[in-house]
Formats: structure tokens, sequence, C-alpha cells
């Protein structure tokens, strides 16, 4: 696609409510790609984020007031979410959730801080995100130096690899989380004799594959999104490169199977503590199986979270003064899908929060590591 083509795409932003435009609503705008390569994750934003303003208003909204959903494309691209984010402002919009990937969380947070707009991202999992003081930037979800240190101490314990090679797809969030696995893995004793990118789109990877095998490398690390992981792992599996591959929650997609076929069979996954088989989240899963939604996707229940906590915040605050909302945030706990009492840091970054190592199996389902 063209720059002038998602110019376009990105000016045709999808905006939708479930409600008739009543006097009174709350809008929350929700984020993340509607088009592009990684829209199974946006998928999975704006269906836990959707459920969560539906049963909120279907018990009687907040303060009397019904929410109102309304959905942006930012394609997962950083260009758009400075596009998008400058529409959410003109459209009056005050609260957010998004946006699902980090690089166009990154430039908006910037435009929502100086426009007094709330954001919760409950994917978005770069640490510099939360990491410049901004009082109305908040996230469901954990950062990519707590997830790599998980990893990094499962390859180190349980597969104790001889050659590892880290592989990053030259992104913030991919190269990110590709860093702060090297560091961790290192720290662990473990020597890392390869750290390369690709580009993102690439489709062929016979010369890296070569590489790795000239090396021995006996266990990958990917930073980046499932699209060149599952063609990474399928045309290693078909040249022979016995390795062990392991991914961060953004390659933890069924649709990484349906690319990769057999040889995601195995793969490892950091990915968000699942809570959907928490016997308290029964009715909030039930509600999502009516709408056909996949409760176990790693950003579905983060979304409804994030909605959760928004809402939440406008009742305590008894007000939608976004200042006054983020001041509750900072200070109150909060029950939500993702637990009891969960709280936020100084940051704006929700405390406590667990990644798991997962074992992806090639129908694309997961099981817990063991």
């Amino acid at each position: 696609m063209n720059h002038f083509s998602k110019l376009l795409t990105a000016m045709a932003f999808i905006g939708f409510s479930g409600y008739g435009l009543a006097a009174e609503t709350i809008k929350i705008g929700v984020v993340g790609p509607v088009t592009g390569p990684v829209v199974q994750y946006g998928d999975m934003v704006f269906a836990g984020a959707l459920a969560a303003v539906d049963e909120i208003n279907k018990a009687g909204g907040v303060n009397g007031a019904k929410l109102e959903a309304v959905k942006y494309d930012d394609m997962c691209d950083a260009k758009q979410g400075v596009a998008v984010a400058n529409k959410i402002v003109n459209d009056g919009v005050k609260f957010v959730v998004g946006h699902t990937c980090s690089g166009p969380t990154q430039v908006a947070v910037n435009i929502y801080d100086e426009d007094g707009v709330l954001m919760v991202t409950p994917s978005a999992t770069a640490p510099e995100i939360t990491e410049r003081g901004y009082q109305m930037v908040f996230r469901t979800i954990g950062l990519d130096n707590m997830q790599a240190p998980v990893a990094a101490s499962y390859v180190a314990e349980k597969v104790k690899p001889k050659a590892v090679a880290v592989i990053h797809d030259k992104q913030q969030y991919g190269e990110g989380v590709a860093t702060a696995f090297k560091e961790a893995i290192e720290g662990k004793g473990v020597k890392v004799i390869t750290f390369e990118g690709i580009n993102v789109g690439d489709k062929d990877f016979s010369s890296l594959i070569t590489k790795l095998k000239r090396e021995n490398v006996d266990f990958v690390y990917f930073g980046g999104y499932h699209p060149e992981l599952g063609m990474l792992l399928r045309q290693a599996k078909e040249k022979g490169l016995n390795a062990k591959f392991m991914g961060p929650e953004g390659a933890g997609n069924p649709m990484l199977s349906a690319i990769a076929g057999e040889a995601s069979e195995g793969l490892l996954v950091t990915l968000p503590r699942s809570v959907d088989s928490d016997t308290r989240n029964a009715p909030v899963v039930e509600a999502l199986k009516a709408r056909k939604v996949d409760a176990a996707g790693a950003f579905v229940l983060p979304a409804y979270a994030a909605v959760q906590v928004i809402a939440q915040g406008i009742e305590k605050a008894k007000s939608t003064d976004t200042e006054e909302v983020a001041d509750v945030i900072h200070s109150e706990k909060f029950d939500v899908v993702l637990g009891e009492n969960i709280s936020f840091d100084k940051k704006g970054d929700i405390n406590g929060f667990q990644f798991s190592v997962y074992e992806w199996h090639k129908d694309g389902s997961k099981t817990l590591a063991k």
C-alpha cells in the first residue's frame, strides 16, 4: 500500500456505537489496527473493549450516563497514530482505550498529554510509553522489560541452549523486547552469538537461516509480530534448522499457526497470565463467548479491564474531568477482570502484572510450559 493509499485509509476512520447519540454519553475511543498486517491484535482489543462497554451500559452505565465506543484505525503505524490522535482530539473524545501497538502509542501520548485526553493501553508494552511522567497515561498490561526476564529465566533453566540467536524486526516493540531478552539471558550467563534485525514484510529468510545453521544455533528468540515469525518458523523447518524458537506476546496469535503450520508446534511464547479460567470471570467469559470472542486472546481481557478502569475512575471521581479521573486512578484500587484491588504506580503502569511462558501448538492453542 503506498503512502497516499495509507493516508486515505487512515482518513476513513471507523466510528460507531451500539447506542443512539443520547444527550449524555461518555465517549471512549478504541484504537488499533482495523487494516494492515496485524489486524488480529486490533480485533482482540476492539472485542474486549466493546464487550465491556456493552456490559457496563446494560448494568446502568456510569453515573447515569451511557458509554459510547468509537472505533479508530491506526493500522499499527506510527504516522497514522499521529493522525488518529489528532482526530480523537478534534472529535472531542476525552478517554481512549489503546493504542494497540507500541509505535503509534508512543507518538500519540504526546498529543493526548497536550490536550487532556486520558489513555489506557491494554497491549502496548514498550517501557518508554510511561517513562516520561505523563499523568494521564496508563496501561493494563505489563512491560517488555517484565516479560523478557520471565522468558530468560525459563530458557536458562529449562531449555539450556548452547548457541542463542536473537532476531528482531527493527521496530520499537520488536527490537525493544529483543534487546531486553538479550540483556536478561546474558545476565543468566548464556551467550548470545547473533543479534540481528530483519525487515517487516520480509518473506525470504534463506540467508539468515543459512547463517544460523553455520553458527550451530540451537535457540532463536524473535522480537516482533506473528507474520514474520510464522514465515521464519516455516522456512527454518523446511531448511533443517534444528533450533527451539521463542517469541513475545505479539507473536501469540492463532494466525501464526496458519502461516507456520506444523512448524509452530512447540514454539515458546510469553503471554499475560491467563485469567479467563478464573471463576469470578465466568460471566464475562460467557458474554464474550456469546459474541463469538475467545476470552483467551492475549489482549481481550486487558482491553476489557481498561474500560472498567476508566468507568470506575469516572464513578469514583464523580466527574468526567480527565485530570480528576487520572488522580483517582493513580490513588485508588479497582476490581476488574485482571484481579481484585489492582492499582497503578506513579508512571501509570499496573502493579504486579504477571507474564507466563506458554507452549504453542500447531492448531493455534497454547498450554502452560512445564
